[in-house]
């Protein structure tokens, strides 16, 4: 029988295009050059383009794994993939298919399984896309109970998109281990002062800054902090 995961970690965002990717490969580097079991997740990807495969989502965390990308392994980390870039329910549909909910489950659950230091299981868009008629990430997410990072931008508007995803992760229990502000290409604000709003806002949540393009030692950092919620 594999020995239990040591940590698992659901990597979900305020919206699309705000940085999940970015973050968790950023991670995967850093446990991997120190010599951490990992692996990563990202079962269900629309936008996908195979000719781009190296530049996808999934291309970049199997890069971030040292992992080739190829038909083998992106089967593996991400077997929900469609064309569309699009919601995955509509992006599904495009192509006459369907996703069942439970399956995404299921699949990610036997993955956690696994002899691992740490696993990331990314999400797709934001707390609420839809991955059915019915289901949303957020229940995706309740059903893997998984802590959670959730990326946020600096953009105008975080902080009352941020706050909504925080308050929307706690009517399903899912506790969110830190909120890692990702600075966008327009920031109004210093990222250290949309972190003290959210702060006054959300007690004892944890916000960790991250200046773009950020090194090893902030995803050192961002590690290190992860590390001590286990």
């Amino acid at each position: 029988m594999n020995r239990p995961l040591k940590r698992g970690f659901f990597v979900t965002a305020t919206g699309t295009d705000i940085g999940k990717t970015y973050v968790g490969a950023g991670l995967l580097r850093h446990w991997r050059q120190a010599g951490k079991r990992i692996a990563a997740l990202k079962p269900v990807l629309s936008g996908f383009d195979r000719g781009q495969a190296a530049t996808s989502d999934a291309g970049e965390l199997l890069q971030a794994m040292g992992l080739p990308v190829d038909d083998a392994h992106l089967d593996r980390l991400a077997p929900w993939r469609f064309a569309a870039p699009l919601s995955p329910d509509m992006a599904a549909l495009r192509e006459g298919k369907t996703i069942d909910p439970e399956a995404v489950t299921a699949f990610c659950r036997r993955e956690l399984e696994n002899d691992l230091d740490y696993m990331l299981v990314e999400g797709v868009g934001g707390v609420m896309v839809p991955l059915s008629e019915k289901a949303t990430v957020l229940d995706w997410m309740a059903g893997l109970k998984l802590p959670a990072i959730l990326v946020a931008g600096s953009y105008l508007g975080t902080i009352s998109h941020t706050l909504t995803a925080l308050a929307v992760l706690k009517t399903r229990q899912i506790p969110v281990v830190t909120v890692v502000l990702n600075e966008s290409p327009v920031s109004p604000v210093p990222l250290d002062e949309t972190a003290a709003v959210l702060k006054q806002h959300w007690d004892g949540i944890d916000v960790v800054c991250l200046n773009r393009p950020a090194g090893p030692d902030d995803f050192a950092g961002l590690a290190g902090r992860l590390e001590r919620t286990a």
